[in-house]
């Protein structure tokens, strides 16, 4: 099968999907086995977007996984996110790759993000705003100050203690003392 190649607004709604969606394949020591293959397979057939686990430390080899995984399996690299592969494939198999895209689009519509032919979606109308209703509540007073007033004095601070702060010695200070 051949990889399914996926715009930037839908991969990024694909994306968005996927975040809250834990592994539900993962590769064991093995590696890509066809245990591992039929696996994967059978999840994009009931799920459509997945998340793999590949346990190598190796950035390289985890690419060459998800890249054999895109074209053995024909479907979507979405994403790869450390040791984590987004996959999606659309439910149907004998979709051709236009097909694909179109689907996935709907779906990143139906989630509420992406466009419809490079339009950006429509914008809830804007409700008008209210003016403010008047009350017949009189007005706050203010204290304006009058030209030639003084300024009033400021409360006294309160008395220093009478007797003075007991100090502490730490026992480095008692040991030098001594």
């Amino acid at each position: 099968m051949k990889e399914i190649i996926l715009a930037r607004d839908t991969r990024l709604a694909l994306r968005a999907q996927a975040h809250h969606l834990d592994p539900v394949v993962l590769l064991g020591v093995n590696g890509l086995t066809e245990a591992v293959m039929k696996e994967i397979d059978r999840e994009l057939k009931a799920h459509e977007l997945i998340k793999v686990r590949v346990p190598t430390d190796d950035r390289e080899e985890r690419e060459a996984v998800f890249a054999e995984v895109a074209e053995t399996l024909g479907c979507a690299r979405v994403q790869m996110i450390g040791k984590l592969l987004v996959l999606w494939r659309p439910a149907d198999e004998s979709v051709d790759p236009k097909e694909a895209e179109e689907s996935a689009r709907i779906a990143a519509l139906a989630f509420g993000r992406g466009s419809v032919a490079g339009k950006a979606r429509a914008e809830a109308p804007v409700k008008p705003r209210k003016a403010p209703v008047k009350t017949d509540k009189p007005a706050k007073k203010v204290a304006s100050k009058k030209p030639g007033e003084k300024k009033k004095k400021k409360a006294e601070p309160a008395p220093r203690r009478a007797r003075p702060k007991r100090t502490r010695t730490t026992k480095k200070a008692a040991l030098a003392k001594s």
